[in-house]
């Protein structure tokens, strides 16, 4: 749920899972951008709902319980229905720290990583990076959003013109057909290192591409997609779906 959504694949991972499981039920797309009745009418008629870009943070304060991550970084991205009650998770962070540790044999504690953005996805991301021990450097083009998405850790800190060899850099900047992203060529490779644009489509951002020409290993957002998904599905039934399965529902 989110808005624009058409392009997202949640729903081709969530029958997968279903399917894996032998649980009757299915996935849709719903386009909404707003907190208001129409998300009351949602929450009514669904059990679990998977939540993007611009509902993160707004729909926050519809949610009766949340958990601690949620609370730190003040957006959730899954929402479990339960008789009425709202409850909401943010698996982003973690579904992230899995997509660089396990695809790309990145240990973060002690690395020095740049994550370029300040929204709710990369607060998420910061935060796992920031319970694993990395050091944190945030680029934000909001200096206050970057100064809330750092403040509750002694290990980030905002800046503003990276110029630094780096283990790991995240671009989280919406990336939108037409528009350039911030380059920050000041930012160079360190020995292995990896840069993610948590984009999946295309799956290969012309950013992506210029890290690669910069010597970075790359990888976009659909590890990241994978993972949070198989932590949402395992936190809305109690249930485990191999990140294989998931993996497998959307190669191409």
């Amino acid at each position: 749920m989110g808005s624009p959504i058409s392009h997202s694949l949640s729903p081709v991972l969530q029958r997968a899972a279903l399917s894996y499981l032998g649980l009757e039920g299915t996935a849709e797309l719903i386009e909404l951008d707003s907190a208001g009745e129409p998300f009351t009418t949602v929450a009514h008629s669904h059990d679990a709902l998977s939540v993007t870009m611009p509902l993160k943070e707004t729909l926050l304060a519809r949610c009766d319980e949340i958990d601690d991550v949620a609370r730190r970084i003040g957006a959730v991205n899954s929402l479990r229905l339960d008789g009425g009650t709202i409850r909401g998770r943010s698996t982003d962070g973690v579904g992230f720290l899995d997509a660089v540790t396990l695809e790309m044999n990145v240990a973060v504690d002690g690395k020095k990583v740049v994550v370029l953005g300040s929204g709710g996805s990369a607060k998420s991301i910061i935060d796992a990076l920031c319970l694993a021990g990395a050091d944190v450097l945030v680029v934000a083009r909001n200096r206050e959003t970057g100064a809330r998405a750092v403040n509750p850790y002694e290990n980030a800190r905002v800046v503003t013109e990276p110029n630094l060899a780096v283990d790991l850099v995240v671009n989280t900047i919406p990336h939108r057909e037409g528009e350039d992203r911030p380059e920050f060529d000041g930012i160079t490779a360190a020995d292995g290192a990896v840069a993610v644009d948590i984009v999946y489509a295309p799956a290969e951002t012309p950013w992506l591409k210029r890290r690669r020409g910069q010597g970075f290993r790359v990888q976009n957002g659909l590890p990241m997609l994978v993972h949070q998904a198989r932590h949402q599905f395992s936190w809305w039934f109690d249930a485990v779906v191999p990140s294989s399965i998931l993996f497998a529902a959307v190669s191409p």
